[in-house]
């Protein structure tokens, strides 16, 4: 790993800094604050909610005002919201600032999931510039003084970017910073990220920070990104799956630090346990909830661990505390950390494919009136991208 020569660098978005520059990236039925706590207990950076849909948290529906709970450790709280419509996103950011529900927001227009695409909502987006434009801008005074950003992706494939016309309008309309998945929408997650692109939207946009995203698997992966492109910080995604001492790693990285978390198996099933633990509280007690919810987790945290598949299937399926206990009691826990096999890519990728957008919708950078009840439909909660 290349050591910093000198002090590690330090991020400010709007007011807020950050003394480490690593985002937690936004990801649907991840990164809720059970997720945020465990994050933060193994390093510092900002830590961001998962994606909330603006007309559901003007709605006030039940889930939504879930979300956007934040424990009282949780020092900056930090919300992303996707939304459509530029009344409604105002809309949304205004509650959030006239409640004092947050200190920070971020708009999602990464989304590439084709339900969303197909309605013209997420990646498919800032294609349109005058629609982008006017939901930037309206957001950005509804924040006031609360720092408001966006996170975007390259575009929706590589015949149709829109990142550098989008950066543009952005930093324009006044937002504290912008962050780059250097993928279009047509990769998913597949493939490797375009750190070029970030390179690129660096030179465009001078005057707030630019923040990459994609295919931080390490600190020393942090640490090559900001040197190869010059951004002011690093936005972690699938990296950290299974995997939330990576924010130790990281923040040891931007100290010029070499060391790395090298768990051991007990270690690895004590941080199984204590996700768990704070996703019962995050449910309100509901122990049934939070280990349906913990299920997802199990082949990433045991990724590259020796355990069979009869006991992850277990694991994957487990109904009470209790029940995890006594499987993870049966484990080895002296088992060391096996190097390799439990780093690089988790999560699932995709594969690539073109698109799904509505009809005509490439036809011209200007939203159609066709085009606006089908962007009506496109309020779905789904991943950040």
């Amino acid at each position: 790993m290349t050591i910093l020569a000198t002090a590690p660098p330090s991020l400010q978005i709007g007011r807020i800094p950050l003394a480490v520059p690593v985002v937690l990236a936004p990801m649907a039925g991840i990164t809720n604050t059970a997720f945020r706590r465990l994050c933060r207990e193994f390093g510092a950076g900002l830590y961001v909610s998962e994606m909330i849909t603006s007309r559901a948290l003007v709605e006030r529906t039940e889930g939504s005002m879930r979300l956007i709970k934040h424990h009282e450790s949780e020092t900056t709280r930090s919300i992303q919201l996707y939304g459509v419509d530029p009344k409604t996103v105002a809309e949304a950011v205004t509650m959030l600032v006239a409640e004092d529900r947050a200190d920070h927001i971020d708009l999602n227009f990464g989304c590439p999931v084709p339900k969303v695409t197909r309605k013209g909502g997420g990646a498919a987006l800032p294609w349109k510039l005058d629609l982008f434009r006017d939901i930037v801008a309206r957001a950005v005074k509804a924040a006031g003084d609360l720092p408001l950003t966006v996170k975007m992706r390259k575009g929706i494939d590589s015949d149709h970017l829109t990142y550098l016309e989008a950066g543009r309008i952005a930093e324009d309309a006044g937002v504290a910073s912008i962050a780059l998945h250097a993928r279009t929408a047509s990769e998913f997650y597949s493939g490797h990220a375009d750190w070029a692109a970030i390179a690129t939207l660096k030179q465009v946009v001078t005057s707030v920070p630019v923040l990459g995203n994609g295919d931080i698997w390490s600190g020393e992966d942090a640490i090559r990104m900001v040197e190869e492109t010059g951004c002011d910080g690093v936005v972690v995604g699938r990296g950290c799956l299974g995997r939330p001492w990576l924010f130790g790693d990281l923040a040891a990285a931007f100290e010029g630090k070499t060391d790395i978390a090298q768990p051991s198996l007990g270690t690895v099933a004590a941080t199984l346990r204590r996700h768990t633990e704070l996703l019962v509280e995050f449910f309100d007690g509901d122990e049934d909830r939070a280990c349906r919810d913990i299920r997802k987790h199990v082949a990433w945290y045991f990724k590259g661990y020796p355990v069979g598949g009869d006991l992850r299937a277990s694991l994957a399926t487990v109904q009470s505390l209790q029940q995890m206990d006594d499987l993870l009691g049966t484990l080895d826990g002296e088992q060391p950390y096996p190097g390799e096999a439990a780093e690089g890519p988790r999560g699932r990728a995709g594969t690539p494919k073109r698109p799904s957008l509505p009809d005509g919708w490439l036809l011209s950078r200007e939203l159609a009136d066709a085009h606006r009840a089908e962007l009506a439909e496109a309020e779905l909660s789904n991943s950040g991208g």
